[in-house]
C-alpha cells in the first residue's frame, strides 16, 4: 500500500495530531503504553505494522475459547501483535522467548496492553516491545491466550481491529484504521511543511506567539 509507505515518514505525534483533526477517538493514542525496547539511545525510528490482535484471559477462566496454537506462533512478517491482558494483574504476558519467536517470524514488534518482562533480552535482540508496565512474573498460572484476530476495545470508542495500523516510538503508540490512512498522510504532510517554516522562523529569532498565529492558524 503506497499510502502506508508514505505514513512511515511521520512520527506518532504527527499521526496523533492528524487523527485529532479527523475527530478519531482519543486521537488514536493508546494511553499508558510506552516503549521498553529498544532503549531510548537505540530508538531512532517509528515502528509500523498491521495489527494481529490477541485477547488474554485469566487462567481460571475455563469457559473462554482456546486458540489452536500458541499465540506467539500467530505473529506475521511485517505486522505488530497487539495483546490485551486482563486489567489489574501483576504478572507479565510476554517475555524474551516470545520475542525470539516473533523476531524469527519477521514481526515488526509487539504492543502489550498489560505487562511484559525480560527487558534486557528484548533490547539485546533489538526487538521493539511496547507495554503498560513490567513484571518479574511470567504468565504461567496467571493468564492464557483466548482469541486471536478479534476486535478489542482499548478505551471508550477506541478499538484495535485486526489489520489496523499500529505505530510506536519513544513518544508512545497510536492506532490508525486503514480507511483513514490517506487522510492522515495528507494532514501529516501539510503539517510537516508548516512546521518546517515554523522552525525556520524560530531559529531566526522570531517570537513564538506571532509565529504560531501566522503559520499554524489553528
Amino acid at each position: 500500500m503506497a499510502s502506508l509507505q508514505r505514513l512511515r515518514a511521520f512520527t506518532t505525534c504527527d499521526i496523533g495530531d492528524a487523527l485529532v483533526k479527523l475527530k478519531y477517538p482519543f486521537g488514536g493514542f493508546l494511553d499508558g503504553i510506552k516503549m521498553y525496547s529498544p532503549d531510548d539511545a537505540a530508538a531512532t525510528k517509528t515502528v509500523f505494522g498491521a495489527a494481529v490482535t490477541v485477547k488474554m484471559v485469566e487462567m481460571s477462566d475455563r469457559h473462554a475459547p482456546r486458540p489452536p496454537r500458541h499465540f506467539a506462533d500467530c505473529n506475521e512478517a511485517g505486522k505488530v501483535m497487539y495483546i490485551q491482558q486482563p486489567k489489574g494483574l501483576y504478572s507479565a504476558c510476554w517475555g524474551g522467548l516470545m520475542s525470539t519467536r516473533a523476531k524469527h517470524l519477521g514481526a515488526a514488534g509487539v504492543v502489550i496492553d498489560g505487562r511484559m518482562r525480560d527487558v534486557r533480552e528484548h533490547r539485546e535482540m533489538g526487538f521493539p516491545v511496547f507495554a503498560r508496565d513490567t513484571s518479574i512474573l511470567g504468565s504461567n498460572t496467571f493468564t492464557r491466550a483466548s482469541e486471536v484476530n478479534t476486535p478489542l476495545q482499548f478505551q471508550g470508542d477506541l478499538w484495535i481491529h485486526p489489520g489496523d495500523i499500529l505505530a510506536g516510538d519513544s513518544d508512545g503508540v497510536v492506532v490508525v484504521p486503514p480507511s483513514l490512512v490517506d487522510q492522515v498522510v495528507a494532514l501529516c504532510q501539510e503539517r510537516a511543511e508548516i512546521d518546517e517554516k515554523t522552525f525556520a522562523a524560530l531559529r531566526a529569532g522570531e517570537e513564538m506567539g506571532p509565529t504560531i498565529k501566522r503559520l499554524r492558524k489553528e
